[in-house]
């Protein structure tokens, strides 16, 4: 399985931006022996400052990302990611992007994920049965 994940980075190597005043995001499709950059989204300073929809913005451009790691986040941001399914991590400032990938492969291959990871695995689930039953003409 990929999923796709979010990192708030100035530098494109390093976990080192509060999500909220996060100048870049940098995407990445992640499977157990794969990873491949997808989208590096940069915010100039003209679209945050005074923008009231910028957690709407960079919420939106999230959709389809299991979570994403920042520095540091509010408690409304967490609470709008968390209402769109998008696991908000919280690590140490500076904290490599090539290991969190790295650790998260292992979880990928792991029989026991961390909690969060779970949770997506048995949505998407659920999602693809919908959809495959929905393909199929199923009717209540």
């Amino acid at each position: 399985m990929t999923i796709k994940i979010a990192f708030a980075s100035h530098d494109r190597q390093q976990v080192n931006q509060h999500f909220g005043v996060a100048e870049t995001l940098v995407f990445y499709e992640v499977a157990a022996n794969h990873v491949q950059l997808v989208e590096v989204v940069e915010f100039t300073t003209a679209r945050m400052d005074g923008n009231e929809d910028k957690l709407a913005t960079k919420i939106a451009l999230l959709e389809g990302c299991a979570a994403v790691y920042c520095q540091a986040i509010g408690g409304s941001a967490i609470q709008q990611l968390l209402a769109h399914h998008i696991q908000p991590i919280k690590v140490e400032n500076n904290k490599p992007i090539k290991e969190l990938l790295e650790e998260l492969q292992y979880h990928l291959r792991s029989d026991n994920p961390p909690a969060w990871l779970s949770k997506y695995f048995k949505r998407q689930a659920l999602t693809d049965r919908f959809a495959t039953m929905a393909a199929e003409g199923w009717q209540e």
